[in-house]
């Protein structure tokens, strides 16, 4: 296996505070998705600053790392170095809100399930390509077994729900799928087919077909917690292996088929019929509004509450139109959005970074163009807001759905084939209106949005023909080599070459000419470039991003020009100290690849504006 990823991934796991702060750890499409006993022991700004993470987010009671298309391999890598704690007795009271609670069972119940769903939605949409292009019957067996491989997801659902639900809820994810099996037992499956009344100790049971249920199975791993928590309690240990499980499955099991399934079974007709309902009389708003405002939803993981619902219409109807449409038109339209910036900027960081992740976004993925384009830049997100949401409105009008599920960008076209063509020609519709309302909005709003032509390309050039450079010292006090550090990310030099000082006053000059490319809101940060092309990062102390700003005082601005010796930060040295937080601050060159060779050229006690640090190409 690759360690592509190991120095992340070990960064990662201490910024979150370690095994000892990790109750959960799983991972999405492009996220990393932990549960944490305290979210204010992890370093959420470190995480930010990390090469390789696109974004944190607090949301639905997950501390979330954005990471992109390439998450599963930096989670194998966290999984190293984080063992999540399973002391049930240190986590802490549950204080989120109604609404939170359900939105992170929902995603860490569906989330797991997800590959297996969308893989089984691809399978039905090649077999839809062969019988449209007459490649396959039917009638023809071969359809026949293709389609029952497909199917075989579906039906089960129920087990492959009792496994992450359990999971979730950290009760026996073994005796939760036993449950489902239950259900899905042929005995029982024929005892529906028959349809003869059938009584269990004089109770009747209400025989209901299980297969491709949802909400029967959530509810009754639900009781299974607190049925199988009472038995680990009141049972001696000695023989607790036997009759927990006993007892777990022979109460719940009966709770199941006579109480809390058939609930269940009339929940999901109701739901059912409400979704009948939506598509026939507002069938255009659930489009709308998620092609308008994906992502958002995205940016808040709120998408995941959303999406099971299309789960839940597609296994009750054979189709959905809720969230499937909606989202395909809205990440083609922020990957059109995204394209669109790597033909209008200058910068050639920023067109290469478009020119991928635009199409990353066509496949359907948007995170990483989300984060490190359309949100800096705003007109690509605006101009994806209103493109999605005018696509979604002729998907919602037209009565547009998917028969199955899968990714959402162009390779779930297939997902539309049905009986009539007129619902592929129709998402075909939506997704060229989508593109060229975007595309013309995009670009009519990067001349506003987008830098001065000749300032772009002036900064194009001195991003291409890079100076060797002299970094004089921007605080009083002792130079030392970065090595020594007391901070892995800084000393292992994980962030860029450099040096590092313990200052002596709590001043920060400008170490040379150049501009400020970023100051953070706790101002104990703050990033430049020079004229002749050295990014580079002054970081005052170690982990002082907990004070939030308490100390520190910042002179300058976001891309504010600077000249060398200016006042750009003020810090209370002692203070801060005080407070208990090591005062070293390292001097990182952040654009380290860039450069062949760098040498430090004073150690020791040194004043400000003295030559420190050389940087050759």
């Amino acid at each position: 296996m690759s360690k592509k990823y190991e120095q992340l991934a070990k960064l990662i796991a201490d910024r979150v505070g370690g095994s000892e702060n990790v109750s959960t750890l799983a991972h999405c499409q492009t996220r990393l998705r932990f549960v944490l006993f305290d979210n204010k022991k992890a370093d959420k700004e470190g995480l930010k600053s990390l090469e390789g993470v696109a974004n944190v987010i607090e949301s639905g009671g997950q501390f979330q790392v954005v990471i992109g298309t390439h998450v599963e391999e930096v989670y194998e890598e966290v999984t190293k170095f984080v063992s999540p704690n399973l002391d049930e007795q240190l986590v802490p009271k549950d204080n989120r809100n109604v609404l939170n609670k359900l939105i992170d069972f929902i995603s860490g119940t569906f989330s797991p399930v997800i590959p297996a769903i969308s893989g089984a939605g691809m399978v039905k949409a090649l077999l839809a390509l062969l019988v449209l292009f007459d490649l396959v019957s039917n009638d023809s067996q071969t359809y026949y077994v293709i389609n029952f491989m497909a199917d075989s997801v579906f039906y089960f659902l129920p087990v492959f729900l009792a496994y992450s639900a359990a999971t979730k809820l950290k009760c026996s994810p073994y005796l939760a799928v036993a449950l489902a099996g239950i259900l899905l037992h042929p005995n029982f499956s024929a005892l529906v087919v028959a349809g003869d009344a059938v009584t269990v100790f004089g109770i009747p049971m209400r025989l209901v077909a299980y297969g491709t249920s949802v909400i029967p199975i959530l509810l009754i791993v639900a009781v299974q917690r607190y049925i199988e928590g009472f038995f680990k309690k009141i049972i001696p240990n000695a023989v607790k292996i036997v009759f927990v499980p006993m007892f777990t499955i022979f109460i719940t099991g009966l709770l199941a088929l006579l109480i809390i399934g058939p609930i269940g079974s009339y929940a999901g007709e109701y739901l059912a019929m409400g979704f009948e309902f939506m598509q026939e009389y507002g069938a255009w708003i659930a489009p709308t509004l998620i092609g308008a405002f994906l992502p958002i939803m995205v940016m808040f993981g709120l998408h995941h509450g959303i999406a099971p619902l299309g789960v839940m219409q597609l296994t009750a109807f054979g189709y959905e139109g809720i969230f499937g449409p909606g989202a395909i038109v809205s990440n083609i339209a922020m990957g059109v959005a995204i394209l669109m910036v790597s033909i209008r900027t200058k910068s050639k960081k920023s067109k290469q970074l478009a020119s991928a992740n635009g199409i990353t976004a066509l496949m359907g993925i948007t995170e990483p163009g989300l984060y490190s384009i359309a949100l800096p830049k705003k007109y690509p997100l605006i101009a994806a807001i209103i493109g999605g949401g005018i696509g979604g409105l002729y998907a919602g009008i037209t009565h547009t759905v998917r028969y199955t599920t899968g990714t959402s960008g162009l390779p779930a076209i297939p997902l539309y084939i049905g009986e009539d063509i007129g619902n592929l020609i129709n998402i075909l519709i939506a997704l060229v209106i989508t593109a060229v309302i975007t595309c013309v909005l995009a670009y009519f709003l990067s001349f506003k949005f987008e830098k001065n032509e000749e300032e772009s390309i002036e900064s194009e050039k001195k991003e291409l023909i890079l100076e060797n450079t002299i970094i004089r010292n921007p605080i009083e006090g002792q130079v030392f080599p970065i090595s020594e550090v007391k901070d892995e990310a800084f000393a292992s030099e994980a962030l860029g070459k450099g040096f590092a000082i313990e200052p002596s006053e709590g001043r920060v000059v400008a170490p040379f000419d150049g501009k400020v490319v970023t100051i953070f809101p706790s101002k104990h940060a703050i990033g430049l470039v020079s004229d002749t092309g050295v990014e580079v990062l002054i970081h005052v102390g170690i982990n002082t991003v907990e004070l939030n700003g308490k100390y520190f005082e910042a002179f300058v601005e976001a891309e504010q020009p600077i000249k060398k010796g200016q006042l750009l930060l003020t810090f209370d040295l002692e203070k801060i100290k005080e407070a208990g937080y090591v005062t070293q601050v390292p001097i990182v060159v952040t654009n380290t690849p860039q450069y062949s060779k760098f040498e430090t050229l004073i150690e020791g006690q040194t004043q400000k504006e003295k030559a420190v640090f050389s940087v050759s190409v």
